[in-house]
């Protein structure tokens, strides 16, 4: 694929993800329509969800039917194409359900196990996060720099939990951060703490277990603006999930020995 044509992508998805968060926007101010299901413990689903992926899904049809899709709420329809656009139409739906202002819109775009463009957008705070890969990452157009903290106690550390996380796991990379002088977020949106990583707020995000659409953009802007993450897409992890772990540049070291410290 072409520089050009990843570019182009870029350009478009960028409006696209902003129309999809002020879309949901719009049921978010609504919630007492809303039609909700529970998908699993601490799991749930809305209609806005699925409405919101539908309208992505089918303005990324009209623009590039060539193109793969895989949706949180839809599933994988590729059909061997060589790009994959991967969506979480809501990620923070627990937050969103509740009047909670931390959830987004998350696009990302792979081609060939590579993260192409990462694209978070956060209608309650009107913030747009973008990364294409060798090009750098923005938020709101501006660049993005990632914390200069070389320790877990100059910053805040966001770690995720959920039902699918090892609830020893957690305990063990809480004592760790805590036992290192460190404090913590889970902001309920995997998506959001990952992008935080590359805008410099948080130094550090750990969560046991997760799906590739609730990570994989925040992934490619940690990349972007030099911090480091694990490898997400191995042992494939854009169908199973896997952990996620991303550090500010000077903070590696110590995210990798929280992670061993959870058992990794």
């Amino acid at each position: 694929m072409t520089y050009q044509s990843i570019q182009y992508r870029f350009q478009a998805a960028q409006v696209l993800v902003r129309d999809a968060g002020l879309y949901a926007l719009q049921w978010f101010r609504n919630l007492e329509s809303l039609h909700t299901e529970q998908k699993g413990p601490q799991d749930w689903v809305s209609e806005a969800d699925r409405e919101v992926e539908k309208m992505i899904q089918k303005r990324l049809k009209e623009l590039f039917p060539e193109d793969g899709f895989f949706g949180e709420e839809s599933g994988f329809q590729s059909q061997n194409s060589e790009g994959l656009w991967v969506v979480d139409p809501i990620d923070g739906t627990s937050c969103f359900l509740q009047g909670i202002s931390t959830w987004c819109v998350s696009i990302a775009y792979v081609v060939d196990n590579e993260i192409e463009i990462g694209l978070i957008y956060a209608p309650c705070t009107d913030e747009l996060f973008a990364a294409q890969r060798g090009k750098g990452a923005t938020l709101n157009g501006r660049p993005m720099r990632p914390s200069k903290a070389t320790s877990l106690s100059e910053g805040i550390v966001g770690l995720g939990y959920s039902p699918k996380s090892s609830i020893e796991a957690i305990q063990k990379a809480f004592a760790y951060l805590f036992e290192n002088g460190g404090v913590y977020h889970d902001i309920g949106s995997g998506a959001l703490m990952t992008a935080y990583v590359a805008a410099g707020r948080y130094v550090g995000y750990y969560e046991y277990q997760i799906n590739s659409w609730d990570c994989l953009a925040g992934i490619a802007m940690v990349r972007e603006t030099g911090g480091w993450t694990n490898d997400f897409l191995a042992n494939d992890g854009l169908h199973t999930g896997n952990p996620v772990l991303a550090a500010a540049p000077g903070t590696k070291e110590a995210m990798l020995n929280l992670f061993s410290a959870a058992g990794h």
